[in-house]
C-alpha cells in the first residue's frame, strides 16, 4: 500500500519523517563521508530532500521529474542503503529509478526544475530553494558528478509500476 501523502494542518509535512531517525542519521553520514567539511545540517537538508524527490518521482504522475546535482547527492547516498531505498520506493508505491547522464549545463532545463519542485510542494512538502541550484551554482559544492536530462520514455526518475525493483537502465 502506498504511503500517503498529505499535509496536516497542525504541522508542516516533512519527508524525514518517511524515514527512522536512525536510518535518516546514517543516510545523511554518508553524504558527508562524500563531501569532506560539510556541516551535518547541509547533509540533513540534502537528505530530505532527496526523500521528497523520491517520493514525488513514485507518486502518480511523477515521471521525467529531474533533481538538482546537489538533491542528486542525497539521492545517490539513498540508493548506496539499498535495501533502506528499497523499501522507501515500495511504502511509496513504486521502484524509482536513477537514470544518471555526464554533466552538460547545455541541457539544463530550469522548467524541469520548477516542475519537480511542484510535485514535491503537490504532497504537502515544502522544497528548500538552497538545494534547488542549477548546474554551475556552486554555492553547496557536492561531489555528485551526474545530471538529469530527458532519459527514456519514463524520463530521468523512472518508476517501476509493478515496484519489484531495477528493470531498466540505472
Amino acid at each position: 500500500m502506498a504511503v500517503q501523502h498529505r499535509e496536516s494542518a497542525e504541522r508542516q509535512a516533512s519527508a524525514r519523517d518517511l524515514l527512522s531517525p536512525e536510518v535518516f542519521a546514517s543516510v545523511a553520514a554518508t553524504v558527508r563521508d562524500a563531501n569532506s567539511g560539510m556541516s551535518v545540517d547541509v547533509a540533513e537538508r540534502i537528505v530530505t530532500e532527496a526523500v521528497a524527490f523520491i517520493a514525488a518521482c513514485a507518486a502518480p504522475g511523477g515521471k521525467g521529474l529531474r533533481p538538482s546535482r546537489i538533491v542528486d547527492e542525497g539521492w545517490h547516498a539513498l540508493i548506496l542503503h539499498t535495501l533502506v531505498y528499497r523499501e522507501l520506493c515500495e511504502r511509496l508505491g513504486r521502484f524509482v529509478h536513477h537514470v544518471p547522464e555526464r554533466p552538460d549545463p547545455t541541457r539544463y532545463d530550469p522548467g524541469a526544475m520548477d516542475r519537480t519542485q511542484n510535485a514535491i510542494r503537490a504532497l504537502g512538502y515544502t522544497p528548500d530553494p538552497m538545494l534547488w541550484a542549477g548546474p554551475l551554482d556552486d554555492t553547496i559544492p557536492v561531489s555528485a558528478n551526474c545530471t538529469h536530462g530527458p532519459g527514456g520514455e519514463e524520463g530521468t526518475c523512472t518508476g517501476d509500476p509493478d515496484g519489484d525493483g531495477p528493470s531498466g537502465p540505472n
